[in-house]
């Protein structure tokens, strides 16, 4: 089975945290953290901060580790690292993704997650309050 590595971006302003839903693919419409793979040779911070350049069209700011996950879909296992990031200047615009939403603790449950993605969420629940 195929290994796919990949980082993800919680960006976080104030008590809310930024989300995105797929817009094309097999997961088409689910909810993720946006992100993506990383390349050969690439450091996971510096790979996190072209994937939010090349999918959202923004710098970002990243702060810290927050959670790895490893989680295997039925056509691949999926290892993804997470760090907690913010906005650095303007405001995300959807290269990639149909939707996206700013979510605090109390609606993080209201999207349909990957599979993937739902430990953070459950840990993010703590982490913000």
């Amino acid at each position: 089975m195929k290994t796919i590595n990949v980082v993800a971006a919680i960006i976080k302003k104030d008590t809310k945290i930024f989300a995105t839903a797929r817009g094309y693919g097999e997961f088409k419409g689910r909810w993720e953290f946006p992100g993506g793979k990383i390349e050969a040779n690439e450091d996971p911070k510096t790979a996190l901060l072209r994937e939010i350049k090349e999918e959202l069209d923004i710098d970002i700011n990243i702060h810290e580790h927050f959670i790895d996950i490893s989680y295997t879909y039925p056509k691949f296992h999926l290892n993804m690292q997470c760090f907690i990031c913010s906005l650095k200047d303007k405001e995300p615009i959807l290269l990639e993704h149909e939707q996206a939403l700013w979510l605090d603790a109390s609606n993080l449950d209201s999207v349909n997650w990957l599979e993937a993605d739902k430990p953070i969420v459950e840990k993010l629940k703590q982490y913000l309050h």
